[in-house]
C-alpha cells in the first residue's frame, strides 16, 4: 500500500499544478493600473478613449489600430439603433483593468456610438451583476421577464474572452429563460468553465462568432454550433494562427508571454477587433462599414461575408 506521505505528496502537486495552469490563464498586467471608472458609459469614459488617450500602452495600441482607423459615426438617430453592448474579461481579471483589450474596446464603443448605445464589462464571474444591469436598462417588470409587445426593440451584444468568452453563452442562457433575445455573441478563445457549455449557442441568439487558437495550455474552443439552426446563425469558427505572425503582447506578464502567449496574442490581434468591430456596426449602425470577406492566411470554417443590417453573412454549415 501506498504511504500516506506519498499520496499527500501526490495530492499536493495535483493542486500546484491546477494552481499553475489557473496562474498562467491570467494576462498578468505588468502593473495594476486601474482606472478610476467602474462602469465604462460614465461621463468619464468618454475622456479614456484609447484611440485618443497618449497613455494607452504601445501593445494596446496596436491590438485597436484598425478599429481607431474607422470613420467616425454620425450620431442622428436614424444611424445608431438602440444597443445594450456587455463585455466579459477573462480569468480572475478585473472589470477596470485597463491593460486588457476587451476593456479599451468597451470604451472605445461608448465614444464610437454615443449615448444611445449602453456599453459596460464585468468579470466573467459576475454574471448576476449584469443580469442586474440588463434588467434595469431593459426597464423589465418586478420579475425580471421580458414581454416583447412592451417594449421597443434594443438590440444584446455580449462578447468576451477565455472564461468571459464561455461566460457570454452562460449568460445568453440565463437571458434565454427569462425570455430576452440577443442580436450577437462573440467569443474570443474560449475556455470552458467547470460544468459550463460553450459549444451550444442557445436559441434566443439570432448570430454567433467564434474566434480560437489551438496552440499554448489553454486553446480555445474549436467549434460552436447552435442549438436550433432555424433561429440562430454561426457565422463562423475563425481558426487563428501565430506561427508566423508576430502580436505585441507585451501588457502581458512574462508568465504568460512565455508558458501561453497564443491565448494572449488572439486577445491582442488587431484582425479580430476590427471583424469584432464590423459585426458589431452591422447590428447597431443603419448603414455599417463592409466587413473583409476574410482573414488572409488563417483557416476557418466559413468566410465572414460582408455583413449589413439587410443581409446576414451565410450560416456555417458543417
Amino acid at each position: 500500500m501506498q504511504s500516506k506521505q506519498a499520496i499527500e505528496r501526490r495530492a499536493t502537486g495535483r493542486a500546484h499544478s491546477v494552481f499553475l495552469l489557473l496562474l498562467l490563464m491570467q494576462p498578468f498586467p505588468r502593473q495594476l493600473a486601474i482606472a478610476q471608472v467602474q462602469n465604462v458609459s460614465s461621463a468619464d469614459a468618454e475622456h479614456a478613449d484609447p484611440c485618443q488617450d497618449p497613455s494607452t500602452p504601445a501593445a494596446l495600441k496596436e491590438a485597436l489600430r484598425l478599429v481607431c482607423s474607422r470613420d467616425p459615426v454620425q450620431f442622428a438617430n436614424r444611424d445608431v439603433r438602440k444597443a445594450l453592448i456587455i463585455g466579459f474579461v477573462g480569468g480572475f481579471v478585473r472589470r477596470d483593468n485597463i491593460k486588457q483589450p476587451e476593456v479599451l474596446f468597451a470604451r472605445y464603443l461608448f465614444g464610437r456610438y454615443g449615448a444611445t448605445v449602453h456599453v459596460d464589462i464585468f468579470g466573467n464571474h459576475d454574471g448576476k451583476r449584469a443580469l442586474a444591469e440588463v434588467i434595469e436598462r431593459l426597464n423589465l417588470k418586478g420579475n425580471g421577464v421580458f414581454i416583447a409587445s412592451d417594449k421597443e426593440p434594443v438590440k444584446i451584444i455580449l462578447y468576451g474572452h477565455s472564461w468571459g468568452a464561455s461566460q457570454t453563452l452562460a449568460f445568453a442562457r440565463e437571458l434565454q429563460w427569462r425570455g430576452i433575445p440577443v442580436a450577437l455573441t462573440i467569443q474570443i478563445d474560449s475556455v470552458k468553465k467547470f460544468g459550463r457549455d460553450d459549444r451550444t449557442v442557445p436559441e434566443n441568439v439570432a448570430r454567433a462568432v467564434n474566434f480560437y487558437q489551438r496552440k499554448g495550455l489553454t486553446p480555445g474552443q474549436s467549434r460552436i454550433v447552435p442549438a436550433d439552426p432555424a433561429r440562430t446563425e454561426v457565422v463562423g469558427n475563425f481558426h487563428m494562427t501565430y506561427q508566423d505572425r508576430d502580436i505585441n503582447c507585451d501588457n502581458y506578464h512574462w508568465l504568460s508571454r512565455v508558458f501561453n502567449r497564443p491565448h494572449h496574442e488572439i486577445e491582442n490581434d488587431p484582425r479580430v477587433w476590427d471583424q469584432v468591430a464590423s459585426l458589431i456596426d452591422s447590428e447597431v449602425l443603419a448603414h455599417p462599414r463592409l466587413a473583409p470577406s476574410r482573414f488572409p492566411d488563417d483557416n476557418q470554417d466559413s468566410a465572414l461575408a460582408p455583413a449589413t443590417s439587410a443581409a446576414h453573412p451565410r450560416a456555417a454549415t458543417h
